[in-house]
Parts: structure tokens; sequence; C-alpha cells
């Protein structure tokens, strides 16, 4: 469910109170372990942080208007989601974070983009903090460009250069 909010704080405000005693909750941590350079708002819906566009202003590659999004957080119908855009575009990064959630004893339930799960007592908050910290922009922009170029947009942009 995409909202309407314009701000975090309204996204939050929305809430229910135990979705917002999560999410609030997971937000904390990330914004206590997010590296420099990184701002925080909301992209499609969702509060999000990302890499501005005055730090890359290429912009997603599926909407350049856009910043390259790093992390997100979204209350769905059914549960809440962790989105770690930092971590699905390194298979060394993904896999430390899923033996890392598996060492907590926490289930995981993790799918293409996004960790699911219905209460905040089911995230372990300190494997997203070191998921978030481990990732500083230069990195994350550094990652980025080189998933792009595996794809078909970014081999027509290398062949235009």
């Amino acid at each position: 469910m995409q909202s309407k909010a314009k701000s975090v704080e309204e996204y939050l405000a929305a809430l229910p109170e135990d979705r917002r005693e999560a999410m609030a909750a997971i937000r904390e941590v990330i914004m206590k372990n997010l590296p420099k350079g990184y701002e925080e708002g909301m992209q499609w819906g969702m509060p999000s942080c990302f890499v501005p566009l005055s730090a890359y202003p290429a912009g997603y590659n599926c909407q350049p208007d856009q910043p390259l999004p790093f992390v997100g957080l979204a209350s769905q119908k059914n549960h809440m989601a962790f989105y770690g855009f930092c971590i699905y575009m390194d298979e060394e990064l993904k896999n430390r974070f899923v033996a890392d959630w598996k060492k907590s004893g926490k289930k995981l339930d993790m799918g293409k983009s996004c960790v699911r799960f219905k209460k905040l007592e089911d995230v372990p908050l300190k494997v997203i903090g070191d998921a978030v910290k481990r990732v500083p922009m230069k990195m994350f922009i550094k990652q980025y460009e080189a998933q792009l170029q595996q794809t078909s947009v970014g081999k027509k942009t290398a062949k235009k250069k």
C-alpha cells in the first residue's frame, strides 16, 4: 500500500500504534547506523534513505528523476517490510545479512527485494543496523553501477560513451 504522506513523520503518525512502534524502532536503528551522505525522505510512498541527486545526478536507472534508493520501510496490508537495496546488489553482503539474521534465531522471510515481518520482535535490529553501516555511499554507487552494467540499459549506456 503506497502512502500519500508527504513526510516520514506523517507516514508514521498514520500507522496503527503497534506498527508505528515497530517502524519507528527500525527507522531509529537505520538512522543511527546510516553512513554519511545519504538522505532520508519519502520515496515511492514509503520512508526511505537514498543517495541524493546532488551526489548522484544520474538517479535511479528506471526513474532518473528519482534518487538512488538505499533502504526503505513499508507497512503493507499483511506485513511490514524492510527494503535493503544495499544488500541486494552484493551477493557477499546479502549472504552475510542472511547468515547474521539466521544466527539471531529469528525467522527470515526474505523475498527478492524485501524482508517481511509481522511485529518488531521478529526483527534482529542489530542485523539491520550492521547491514546499513557496512555500505558507505561511494561503495553503494560503485555496486549499483556494476549491477547496472550487467543490464541491457547499462550496456546501451556504456556503448554511447
